[in-house]
């Protein structure tokens, strides 16, 4: 099969032209970006969101975050609770962090203004080569090679890449260099997305109505088999301990430390997760009420939880807040599901 990298770009921009999602962080295809010095900080948002995370899930937090917090500027100047607590069900609480960081050195380093060289973006807290090339290219315009996984798929795909992922991006690289045009890289990549989103999928892709069809190697073969991913390792399994505090239908969280895993997180006191023995807070007759179980990326974790109901506060670092409004306090999705064990198990463990 002869490969045309004309003929693709041509095919999959028209497709794109007539298919494209229309999404409030997106510029229409072939149009113009917008005359709005904020609309780098829209797709630089949108990006850090989009991370680990789905479309229909993110649209919800950046309307959020963009009404609360309309610019750069705005967005640095915020309290790190309350961009912590905004975030809060998004997941990876270290982009949050890196989102504050970035926007504070975007605002010390550029005046409020995202530079729109590949390089210049890349020195900025949280942003990688991905993202650097998604801003430069969706942001401002400029020729620049997007690789997302979605992307990935499609290129291994098209071109039945068989070095298995991570090993196989350098020959990915390659081969879009030959494929992005030069005055249309945006268009190229969303549309590259598009059609992993909704044709090109993980499985079941739907060849037949696939405008590459014709010059996809994969597609007489299995797609499916397709990007050859190395061995995934085991992750270990952690154990560790949060404790359940209540006094006067009150419960005591604490704020994690800002370096860490959820770091600068509201969250119920905790062990370090290392598996040794920790002591509680405070003696007390603690009540066993179970376990909860969340994955991390490098390891799982199985978290006891521990409570006790005392008769009046006693004196320990944190804030106590009512057991009603608890669900709405921002909590990470870990304490999350430890706080809801607690309170269904608080009154019937004896």
């Amino acid at each position: 099969m002869p490969d045309s990298p004309p003929d693709v770009a041509a095919l999959l921009l028209g497709w794109y032209a007539a298919h494209a999602r229309s999404l409030p962080w997106r510029n229409p295809p072939g149009a113009a970006l917008p005359d709005d010095p904020d609309w780098p900080y829209r797709v630089w948002l949108s990006e850090i969101m989009l991370q680990q995370t789905t479309v229909v899930a993110v649209q919800p937090y950046f309307a959020a975050f963009t009404t609360r917090w309309p610019n750069v500027a705005a967005l640095a100047a915020a309290d790190d609770s309350e961009v912590m607590q905004a975030w809060a069900g998004l997941g990876y609480y270290a982009r949050a962090r890196n989102l504050l960081a970035c926007a504070r050195a975007v605002v010390d380093r550029h005046g409020g203004r995202f530079p729109g060289d590949e390089a210049a973006l890349r020195d900025l807290p949280g942003i990688g080569d991905y993202t650097a090339a998604a801003v430069a290219a969706f942001g401002f315009g400029k020729h620049a090679i997007v690789i997302d996984g979605n992307v990935e798929r499609v290129i291994t795909r098209l071109f039945e890449i068989a070095t298995p992922l991570p090993a196989a991006r350098a020959v990915i690289r390659a081969r879009l260099e030959t494929l992005v045009p030069t005055d249309a890289a945006g268009d190229f990549a969303q549309g590259l997305m598009d059609l992993a989103g909704r044709i090109c999928t993980p499985r079941n892709p739907r060849c037949d109505a696939c405008p590459l069809r014709g010059h996809c190697h994969a597609a007489a073969a299995d797609p499916t088999a397709f990007p050859v991913k190395a061995p995934k390792r085991a992750r270990p399994l952690r154990h560790g301990t949060a404790w359940w505090i209540e006094a006067d239908g009150d419960v005591l969280t604490i704020i994690r430390p800002a370096k860490g895993l959820l770091g600068g997180m509201r969250a119920l006191p905790s062990c370090d997760w290392r598996g040794t023995e920790a002591d509680p807070p405070l003696p007390a007759a603690w009540r066993d009420l179970g376990a909860v179980s969340h994955g991390f990326t490098h390891f799982e974790l199985s978290l006891a939880v521990r409570g006790v109901r005392l008769p009046a506060k006693p004196a320990l670092a944190g804030d106590w807040l009512p057991v009603a409004l608890l669900a709405g306090a921002g909590l990470p999705t870990l304490f999350e599901k430890a706080a809801v064990l607690a309170r269904a198990n608080m009154d019937v463990v004896a």
